[in-house]
């Protein structure tokens, strides 16, 4: 996602981890990135402009441009990170523009940004699955460590974190400190996803042996096929998942090594997706558990 401001900007973040006190430690979720580990006295929702619900992931083309909402069900503080599919994180919120105040009343709901600013959020590459994190603390929390302002005119903080993990960890540190620990019934997260797609419709074709439209697996246990293409794993991935989300199935996690993307989705059944490519040849797996 890349941040336009009138006409440009964009940044990115970062920190390691220490020991943590003796209380539970902050849960680490792929999906989530980080789950308070006991209920919370307060609640937070995040979604974009194509999604009201929160639980789909829409796609957006490079040129579109994002809308993030946020609501509590408390007086709270909200601090939002995306992640892109390169592990570039950015802290858009807060920031130093007229929306970009971090305090959010209670069952209002924040657009970010908000009517007025005087800036957009432009899609651009690199295409793939995007997380939006949503942290809401009752009290303000110091996130020094993982993004500042590097100057007094600086409107975005700049993070030298990188990746999921590393900020799953960077903000564990933060509301789990060694001294004065948050309490942890006091901050809660959600998490939102998006897709930076390929082409106006955001979906590239889909191979298989005898057709070009992804048969009628659902029937079967295991279905896999092969073929030729130039296309990027990215593109491929993208496919396959926007028919399985159509189909009715959810993104649980994602995982990219090499030349092979390995996700898992949940619906009627669990679904494991699993592309590699070599010098051109995909090889596409179905599984059904």
């Amino acid at each position: 996602m890349k941040k336009t401001l009138l006409s440009a900007a964009a940044l990115g973040l970062s920190l390691g981890l220490i020991s943590a006190p003796a209380q539970a430690a902050p849960k680490i979720s792929a999906q989530s990135i980080i789950v308070n580990p006991v209920p919370a006295s307060l609640s937070v929702q995040v979604w974009t402009d194509r999604d009201s619900s929160g639980t789909q992931t829409p796609n957006y083309v490079p040129g579109d441009k994002i809308r993030l909402y946020t609501r509590v069900s408390r007086d709270a503080y909200v601090y939002l990170f995306n992640v892109d599919p390169n592990g570039q994180v950015d802290m858009i919120l807060p920031n130093r523009y007229a929306g970009g105040a971090n305090f959010v009343k209670a069952n209002t709901v924040k657009a970010f940004p908000a009517p007025g600013d005087p800036f957009t959020f432009d899609i651009a590459a690199p295409y793939g699955l995007n997380k939006v994190l949503a942290l809401a603390s009752l009290t303000p929390l110091n996130t020094s460590s993982i993004a500042s302002f590097t100057n007094s005119q600086s409107n975005f903080a700049v993070s030298n974190v990188q990746g999921q993990q590393q900020l799953a960890q960077a903000l564990s540190i933060v509301v789990n400190p060694v001294e004065n620990p948050i309490p942890q019934n006091s901050w809660i997260t959600d998490v939102a996803f998006y897709n930076v797609a390929y082409g106006k419709s955001g979906a590239a074709p889909v191979y298989d042996n005898n057709s070009a439209s992804l048969p009628q697996w659902q029937n079967q246990p295991q279905w896999r096929t092969q073929f030729q293409s130039q296309q990027t794993t990215a593109q491929v991935y993208i496919t396959y998942a926007n028919e399985l989300q159509s189909r009715g199935y959810r993104l649980v996690n994602r995982d990219e090594r090499g030349n092979t993307i390995n996700a898992r989705f949940q619906g009627q059944d669990e679904v494991q997706l699993i592309i590699t490519v070599r010098g051109g040849q995909f090889d596409v797996q179905i599984v059904r558990r």
